[in-house]
């Protein structure tokens, strides 16, 4: 019996890994497995930056990471951003539909917004639709892939030499402990990020180094107190 092979909209033949139902009934290669909370410092995430194109795949590329790492979104709820979603003026983007069905709207600063720049510019020649779109192909405007999104952000770590695991949710850890270095409330990192309890909000903040927390707490000024405190009226 001669098997036809299938082929996709290029005239390419398509891998069977990619056909409906391949991958039913198989457990997933990463089931189970839990990663430490290990964000990238500002200097791995600018040299990563620095490894993107100046065309338009570049800025899609930086703009992403701007919005994952000075939004702290979700993969996910970056992904699904619209045009309609952005309000620079503001400096807020709107989340419609976050994790639970929640909708909210975040800030993000100054330089994020001029890293996204670029990226809004070249959109615009696209069709409608999700601000991270396929920029070339017969899916041109539609959806860009979480996955495509982590084989993209692997391949530029590794040019950039860095030596440590590059993924999205990396660059919302690192956004939530830059925000409480900075002395954000707790309660501000908590609505930021989408979460539902402040459980969540402190697990995302266990990446702040021990060293950090020491030399922090030791530089305490000492305890004040009334000059009359103590004396007998």
């Amino acid at each position: 019996m001669t098997v036809i092979p299938v082929l996709d909209a290029a005239g390419r033949r398509r891998s069977p890994a990619t056909m409906p139902g391949y991958h039913a009934g198989r457990p997933p290669r990463n089931k189970g497995l839990r990663y430490p909370a290990d964000p990238p410092t500002v200097e791995e995430i600018i040299a990563v930056m620095r490894q993107t194109a100046d065309d338009r795949h570049g800025f899609r590329l930086r703009a992403l990471i701007v919005v994952l790492w000075r939004g702290g979104l979700r993969i996910q709820e970056a992904l699904a951003l619209g045009e309609r979603d952005l309000d620079p003026a503001r400096g807020s983007l709107v989340v419609r539909n976050g994790k639970g069905g929640r909708r909210r709207e975040i800030g993000m600063d100054a330089w994020g917004w001029e890293q996204l720049r670029p990226s809004l510019a070249a959109r615009v020649e696209m069709p409608i639709g999700p601000l991270f779109c396929v920029i070339d192909g017969p899916t041109r405007g539609r959806h860009w892939s979480s996955a495509n999104v982590r084989v993209e952000f692997r391949r530029l770590a590794a040019q950039a030499g860095i030596r440590r695991r590059f993924a999205p949710h990396q660059l919302r850890h690192a956004h939530a402990i830059e925000l409480a270095r900075q002395g954000v409330a707790l309660n501000v990192i908590q609505r930021q990020l989408g979460h539902a309890n402040l459980g969540t909000t402190s697990i995302y903040l266990q990446g702040i180094d021990t060293e950090e927390i020491i030399a922090t707490v030791h530089a305490r000024r000492a305890p004040m107190m009334s000059a009359t405190a103590g004396l007998r009226l």
